[in-house]
């Protein structure tokens, strides 16, 4: 068992990993919305609601569960852009205001298994009184087992299903697809308003090229891994968090085109009014506005009106 505390003073979840020591007791009487719910938008955030209120109608708890990672990390790797670590994901999830996340390691021995034997592994001969789903919700080897096959299952063991439409804005669903493909566009406000909080990233600063010192605007560089890399290249408006002090930030997205045979960051961030030494450190960046887009500059002085130009709509509309 894991408790996490939370600085601001919310009540967060407790978070179950469902290993060996694990006692699956837990589910007995509970609501539970089941789903890897990457982003935590507001899609997920209406599922989870609806479990947490058919636990207080029946008295009993409300919990997430969830996988420790992201399954399509394991069967498509190459085409996955994910919104979240799934650390981020799982902390994230354990403040939606539910009793427990329990957190399915997901290997490929459980992935083979067939969906009778995925729903007896997950749950054992303690079933939920209430499991909250996707109205697409697949589970088992090759995803073979269907809402349908679930409403079978929870009729035999009196477990009531509840596979929702997916919540929807201006006419169409929010799903973690829409949002990666506004995030790909650049279309930063708009994603943040289906994800109902702002979408960041994080890393530890590593050293860069050292151009960003010498033209008087320095960047803190992060490798932003490529699964990672759902937001479009550009320019952003951001707020950057260094040892839980936020600093409004600048931050180039994408390697730059000025200086794309010697740049390996893929995340530059400069931090406004910020003084030290940054190397080594984790920064959480928070982006808000899309400023422009990348480009190539016809020499240095050009490129510094142009940063000095963003800095300075940072400072006045942050």
């Amino acid at each position: 068992m894991l408790v996490v505390y939370s600085r601001r003073g919310l009540v967060v979840a407790q978070i179950f990993r469902a290993d060996e020591t694990f006692s699956q007791s837990l589910f007995a009487g509970a609501s539970c919305a089941f789903g890897v719910f990457d982003g935590v938008h507001k899609g997920h955030q209406y599922l989870i609601d609806c479990a947490k209120q058919s636990a207080q109608s029946l008295g009993g708890r409300s919990l997430v569960l969830t996988f420790d990672i992201d399954p399509d990390e394991v069967f498509r790797p190459d085409k996955l852009k994910k919104l979240m670590t799934n650390e981020d994901r799982i902390a994230t999830l354990a403040k939606t205001g539910v009793d427990a996340v329990v957190v399915l390691p997901f290997t490929l021995e459980f992935a083979a298994s067939t969906p009778e034997e995925f729903l007896r592994k997950t749950f054992g001969d303690t079933t939920p009184a209430s499991l909250h789903v996707g109205y697409d919700f697949k589970f088992g080897a090759r995803a073979k087992g269907t809402v349908e096959d679930l409403r079978q299952w929870g009729h035999k063991h009196a477990v009531s299903i509840d596979a929702l439409g997916l919540k929807s804005e201006d006419g169409a669903p929010i799903s973690a697809t829409r949002i990666r493909q506004l995030l790909s566009e650049g279309d930063i406000a708009e994603a943040n308003r289906l994800l109902g909080h702002t979408y960041f990233v994080g890393g530890v600063v590593q050293p860069g090229r050292g151009e960003g010192a010498d033209m008087g605007f320095r960047t803190a560089n992060l490798e932003i891994p490529s699964i990672m890399r759902a937001l479009g290249d550009g320019v952003y408006a951001a707020w950057a968090t260094v040892d839980s002090k936020r600093y409004k930030a600048a931050v180039n997205v994408g390697v730059p085109a000025t200086f794309a045979e010697r740049s390996r960051a893929t995340c530059e961030v400069h931090l406004l009014d910020f003084k030290g030494d940054l190397y080594g450190q984790t920064i959480r960046v928070e982006f808000l506005h899309w400023l422009r887009p990348m480009r190539k500059f016809d020499d240095i002085d050009e490129l510094i009106a142009t940063v000095q130009g963003n800095i300075a709509w940072v400072r006045e509309n942050l």
